[in-house]
């Protein structure tokens, strides 16, 4: 009997197992597009399949506590989790030092002086050889604040800040805080915040839309980010 109801108990594992594997699989295309609709907003070195792969790690861990009497779908159950693992692996790239800090508002700096001139933004040798610092450095350096900037807001100035934002000032007061100096922005910065951070669409996308470059959009938002930062003394 026992041997029997182990038998049971196995393959009633067994289904249970095929029916969540079949639930994650028959949601992957989801899952696909939004890693590559992040991917949009990364730099290059970035593999839309890693946030794939950490996508599907969650969705297999959320389906063994999805209860379809609960929910109506699975997508809307996982999806905020899911795009969230994306967003924790991610902030585990981040290595940005105290230097790294400084030699990020360097870059942005020299960048906007550049564009200002050439509506263009420079190449890595000529940051590097303005900078007296390595080309890779400043590869690197572009990269990591590039992550940085799909962040959400508040995130990004944890992270530029050379203080703790956290203990400087409140998270809710510090989104605020953000809110109102965007107030000051014009009508199309506050389009550009709008449509990158909120409604989540690339450079690309707002470039269509808006019907500016996308390398002006790059420096338009970059200047906002500093802008920001500036007002909030970080």
């Amino acid at each position: 009997m026992n041997e029997l109801k182990q038998k049971q108990l196995d393959a009633y594992q067994m289904t249970l197992k095929k029916e969540r594997d079949d639930l994650v699989l028959s949601y992957m295309p989801a899952l696909k597009a939004m890693a590559f609709r992040l991917k949009t907003r990364l730099p290059a070195f970035i593999d839309a399949n890693d946030l794939i792969s950490i996508g599907a790690t969650q969705m297999v861990k959320l389906s063994k506590t999805y209860d379809k009497e609960q929910n109506d779908n699975f997508w809307g159950y996982v999806k905020q989790r899911v795009y969230g693992s994306m967003l924790d692996y991610l902030r585990g790239l981040d290595t940005l030092s105290r230097g790294d800090r400084k030699l990020v508002k360097e870059i942005d700096a020299a960048i906007n002086d550049y564009f200002n001139k050439f509506e263009c933004e420079p190449d890595d040798a000529y940051l590097a050889n303005l900078l007296s610092i390595e080309e890779s450095k400043i590869r690197e350096t572009r990269n990591l604040s590039d992550v940085c900037v799909a962040l959400p807001l508040d995130e990004q100035f944890e992270i530029l800040s050379d203080t703790n934002v956290e203990n400087k000032i409140e998270k809710d007061e510090l989104i605020e805080k953000i809110s109102e100096v965007l107030k000051d922005f014009n009508e199309r910065e506050q389009m550009i915040i709008q449509l990158y951070y909120y409604e989540e669409l690339s450079l690309k996308e707002i470039s269509d839309i808006l019907e500016i470059t996308e390398s002006r959009i790059s420096q338009i938002h970059k200047r906002l980010i500093t802008k920001i930062r500036e007002r909030l003394g970080f």
